[in-house]
């Protein structure tokens, strides 16, 4: 096989370094998926104080709550570790690392009691 041929096909390592290059999120993306979480939780949150007790003797009643208790506990959950991820960054940089982890359990832990409530 001749050189003549490679020069038209672009270096391979040039190729995947372009597409595995790093890229930046958005500056707003934590917010707004802090924003659509929460909004999930209180949705999941309305859905379940609306279901009454009585309704639960068919088990064909049973696929929404229990949808709501699902989902909502996936998007509190997810809420509590994005809010405790991002005051550990914020006390990194003024701390040391074991005492950001330390203080990052407690806001998980505090966090999550507040969202139970």
């Amino acid at each position: 096989m001749s050189d003549a041929g490679a020069s038209h096909h672009p270096d391979l390592e040039t190729l995947l370094r372009r597409a595995l290059a790093p890229i930046e999120p958005p500056a707003d993306l934590t917010d707004r998926l802090e924003a659509r979480l929460q909004t999930i939780t209180e949705l999941a949150a309305d859905e379940l104080e609306a279901w009454e007790l009585s309704a639960m003797r068919d088990p064909r009643n049973w696929a929404r709550p229990v949808a709501a208790i699902v989902i909502g506990g996936a998007a509190g959950t997810g809420l509590v570790l994005l809010r405790a991820r991002r005051r550990a960054a914020q006390r990194r940089s003024q701390t040391g690392v074991m005492d950001a982890a330390e203080k990052a359990l407690r806001e998980v832990f505090s966090e999550a009691r507040r969202l139970a409530r």
